[in-house]
């Protein structure tokens, strides 16, 4: 016969093979160091207490802006679903608020807390019960993977409370022991590919600690690792992004991953090195693309989220002197609760070493970022093409985000929602996004939320990076069914110069439609032939230098987090032509003294001038410095020539002169 689970055999394990090492000093310190985290978090708490849920934590995968608030003195249903969107549900039933109710508890020694806590996991372990219906709502299988960490996190906080009781711990012990044999009944190759996989493992894992029995902790934790192992090599990409190209899936992928890593470490269970390597590659591809502001962009379905807290757990977990540069001064409200108060004072005195680059280039993503420095002051611009990503990727193949002085200038679209009639594809689109159409036909074409009925091959191109210039381009083959090739260059000048060349390779007549979609924080100022925008710290400057173009202002909308939206400014850049053409967009940061023009370039041995087919150039006149730069759209030197342009002369498919410089030969970018 077995015997009965009681709360002396659930709690059998020491506090040394989990997360908090000492909740009283972690309070302590948050009190301290995080007066603002804690009053948000007693609010939560509070709220929870009297059936009110408003889900705005930072992580919230999806938040929400409307409180939904039962009777305080009765049941909460647990199948509620406001409106057509199940997200709520879902989020309802990850219990998130449950570890906010520990937290409170440990913050104000308040029994109340361990009593509504014991009050709602007991209604939703005695009347949620798994069925076929039930787990395509409470019981998804995803919602199960993220109920295994914040049921094992949450119930830890409590095991003292004198609420705790022997009947508490059965049936908590009985309904994730449901939870682990589900996850394991669930597996399928699709989750070797998506990050519910890393999500339901990592549930698993963290169940399989929970168990005081080591057998079953044994088979729980080495099944969660051999699958999670298996979705690290085929999930993260050389270049340590998750192949859904969603800084948000990256980071919950990452942060599962994290967690892992935490436990398997106290609890002496070797990990697979694919694991850990992935898990360095993810931080430090974090640590690659963080804004200045220490945010992720806005790509694919991304909040505005501050990663600092990823990247600071992997920065302890590694001792990596660059990546503490990247993470919190000190440790943070969340990750001092995850890795306890000793890791902190570890954490503080942990050498911190800004990276030896500043620009890089994630090739296998097709990610490039160019930034003028560490700062939160400093430019940065992202530059996108990659793979979709599948679901929650968006047809942002050649787009740019754009970060001058710290502050965004062209940003993405965010996602806003799941839900086709609210807007799905407004927010996934190409005209959401920095890029350009032909033919007002989309390049990618949606089917639903999550399928497309039209994908588009990305055609990676040479990059460089110099001490004073830097370029990137990418193409795609979306409009190849048209006999169209798209080609996007942008070279950077320091520190706050890009020129953008798109180029359309084609036969016939066509349009073209080029999007720029402006930050809702900032003020748009329409100009002849460009455009400022200004922005609390930032200022910048488009010009369109392209002949016959008309530049149409409308509004688009942005999603900063999931369930609320804003309007914003977009100008809409259109050309008509025959045959190959092209679209020339300099774009100037900060204040001065400023001109661009277009210039033509010539042979410099025949004396001919070449048409706009074959080559152009950009005279731009900024900070006392003139640069002229070629741009060749196709060989031109034959048999033999160098191709010049108001008086610089060079060979290359893109040079850069700085005059009275380097006149002669120049920077070449791009052979």
């Amino acid at each position: 016969m077995e015997t009965p689970m009681t709360k002396e055999r659930l709690f059998s394990r020491g506090d040394q093979h989990f997360f908090m090492d000492d909740p009283a000093g972690i309070a302590a310190y948050c009190r301290q160091h995080w007066p603002e985290d804690c009053a948000h978090i007693l609010r939560v708490a509070d709220e929870v207490c009297r059936n009110y849920f408003l889900f705005d934590l930072e992580h919230d995968l999806e938040r929400t802006w409307e409180p939904v608030s039962f009777d305080p003195e009765g049941e909460v249903d647990w199948e509620y679903r406001p409106g057509n969107d199940p997200e709520f549900t879902f989020q309802f039933n990850r219990h998130r608020f449950f570890i906010c109710l520990g937290q409170a508890y440990w913050l104000t020694g308040d029994e109340r807390y361990a009593r509504h806590f014991f009050r709602l996991l007991m209604s939703w372990i005695s009347g949620v019960k798994r069925t076929p219906e039930t787990e395509q709502t409470t019981w998804r299988i995803l919602e199960a993977g993220i109920r295994g960490e914040n049921w094992v996190k949450a119930i830890r906080y409590f095991k003292d409370s004198p609420l705790m009781t022997d009947d508490i711990a059965a049936a908590f012990y009985d309904c994730l022991v449901e939870h682990g044999e589900y996850i394991i009944k669930m597996h399928s190759p699709y989750r070797y590919i998506s990050n519910w996989g890393v999500m339901e493992n990592h549930g698993l894992f963290e169940i399989g600690i929970a168990m005081p029995d080591e057998e079953l902790r044994s088979r729980y934790t080495s099944i969660a690792l051999e699958r999670l192992e298996t979705e690290a090599r085929i999930q993260i990409l050389g270049d340590g992004i998750q192949w859904e190209q969603s800084p948000m899936y990256h980071n919950e992928v990452l942060h599962c991953y994290e967690d892992v890593l935490i436990l398997a470490s106290r609890n002496e269970i070797p990990v697979p090195e694919a694991i850990t390597r992935a898990v360095h590659r993810m931080a430090c591809a974090d640590l690659a693309w963080k804004k200045p502001d220490h945010k992720q962009f806005l790509m694919g379905d991304s909040d505005d989220m501050d990663i600092r807290d990823y990247i600071s757990i992997a920065a302890f977990l590694f001792h990596d002197p660059v990546l503490r540069s990247g993470g919190y001064p000190i440790l943070d409200f969340e990750s001092v609760w995850d890795l306890g108060l000793e890791a902190a004072g570890i954490y503080e005195g942990l050498e911190s070493q800004e990276p030896d680059f500043v620009s890089c280039a994630l090739t296998d993503s097709g990610n490039y970022l160019l930034r003028s420095g560490w700062g939160e002051k400093e430019n940065l611009l992202h530059f996108h093409c990659g793979t979709m990503g599948a679901g929650h990727g968006h047809s942002d193949k050649l787009h740019v985000d754009l970060v001058i002085g710290g502050e965004d200038v062209l940003t993405d679209a965010g996602r806003y929602t799941y839900v086709v009639d609210r807007g799905r594809f407004e927010f996934k689109d190409p005209p959401a996004h920095n890029t350009l159409t032909a033919d007002r036909e989309y390049f990618t074409v949606c089917k639903d939320s999550w399928e497309c009925d039209k994908l588009c091959q990305p055609v990676k191109q040479q990059y460089k990076f110099t001490d004073q210039y830097e370029l990137v381009q990418g193409g795609h083959l979306g409009y190849a069914y048209k006999g169209i090739f798209i080609n996007r260059k942008v070279l950077y000048i320091r520190p706050d110069i890009y020129i953008i060349m798109d180029e359309m390779y084609a036969q016939g007549e066509h349009s073209y439609e080029q999007y720029w979609n402006f930050s809702e924080r900032g003020e748009l100022e329409e100009m002849p032939g460009g455009c400022t925008f200004t922005g609390d710290q930032a200022k910048a400057r488009l010009v369109f230098l392209t002949p016959g173009v008309s530049v149409t202002l409308g509004e688009s909308r942005i999603a900063r987090h999931y369930n609320r939206c804003e309007t914003r400014k977009r100008l809409c850049v259109q050309i008509r032509k025959e045959g190959f053409a092209s679209l020339i967009t300099v774009i100037k940061g900060g204040e001065g003294t400023f001109e661009a023009s277009r210039i033509p370039v010539r042979s410099a041995l025949k004396g001919i001038t070449y048409s706009e087919e074959m080559a152009e150039g950009v005279k731009i006149q900024a900070e006392g410095k003139t640069y002229v730069v070629i741009f060749c759209h196709q060989e031109v030197n034959s048999p033999t020539d160098l191709t010049e342009a108001e008086g610089c002369m060079g060979y290359g498919n893109v040079i850069v002169f700085e005059k009275g410089k380097d006149e002669i030969g120049g920077t070449v970018m791009c052979w």
